[in-house]
């Protein structure tokens, strides 16, 4: 019965002080914190970073000196995760967090990939710890971006742009993978099973990869066997046909697709047909 007792007031304990830590008062940064998640490859890129604010003042060749060393953002120094190996602006780097700094100049940035992680700032920041640097063109925006933001455009499973922009400046990184002999392993495997559930992302990759033609087409014929009223593989066997010169395949299939779409009142893949038969005409 005494050890009871004991474990009950530890559990009360453990629960009042959760209460008192959840009531304790809350500052909030007057640079806020982001993370970025973004899907690449068959990994992941995550960025945390904080965001300061121009308020009124000089930025660049002002608050940041041209020609030093930045923590590109606020507070703690930028971090960079890779779930997989990427190669950024032509150099490979291998799979790992790592702080995200750079040098602004005028004409140039130089950005640095270095091994240590959780600084704060770039005070104890080592040029001896850099894992990378390369440099990037910076370019003058007609908006005003006030709080400084990090984004990714231009995206796809090969490649991808990281865009830095404050004030009126921004400047870009380029990322791209070479996972495609993975992807095209995997998609291999997947087709030795039951194929209905990967039929579509796999034609999909065909396609936007500028793979092998004949063979997408071969898996959109059997997709539409196993589902005859799917819209959306007439959609990619219009298409995969007229990339291959095929008009009036391409033609009948997104025709069929317009009226498969339209009798399931799927007003998507009627307007993605209509799309590919306007194409094919």
């Amino acid at each position: 019965m005494r050890k009871t007792y004991l474990l009950l007031a530890t559990v009360l304990l453990a629960c009042v002080s959760l209460k008192s830590y959840a009531q304790v008062p809350r500052i909030p940064e007057a640079s806020s914190t982001q993370t970025l998640i973004q899907d690449f490859g068959l990994g992941k890129i995550s960025i945390t970073y904080s965001r300061p604010n121009v308020k009124d003042r000089k930025i660049f060749g002002g608050i940041i000196p041209y020609g030093e060393v930045w923590r590109t953002g606020a507070n703690a120094a930028t971090t960079i995760t890779f779930t997989e190996k990427v190669i950024i602006e032509g150099h490979n780097v291998p799979a790992g967090t790592y702080s995200l700094f750079t040098i602004p100049e005028r004409n140039e940035w130089t950005v640095i990939l270095n091994k240590t992680v959780k600084q704060w700032g770039a005070y104890s920041y080592k040029q001896a710890d850099d894992l990378l640097r390369f440099t990037i063109k910076p370019i003058r925006v007609a908006e005003k971006r006030e709080t400084f933001t990090m984004a990714f455009a231009n995206s796809s499973t090969q490649s991808s742009d990281l865009y830095l922009v404050w004030d009126h400046t921004a400047a870009a990184i380029h990322f791209q993978t070479d996972d495609d002999a993975k992807i095209t392993a995997n998609i291999d495997e997947l087709m030795k099973g039951d194929r209905k559930p990967y039929y579509f992302n796999a034609i999909q990759y065909y396609y936007e990869n500028h793979k092998d033609v004949e063979k997408a087409l071969g898996w959109v014929y059997e997709a539409e066997k196993s589902d005859p009223k799917g819209s959306w593989f007439k959609l990619w066997e219009s298409r995969l046909l007229l990339r291959m010169g095929d008009k009036a395949g391409a033609i009948a299939a997104a025709t069929e697709g317009i009226r498969l779409a339209k009798a399931s009142k799927d007003d998507e893949y009627a307007r993605l047909n209509q799309e590919a038969l306007d194409q094919a005409n």
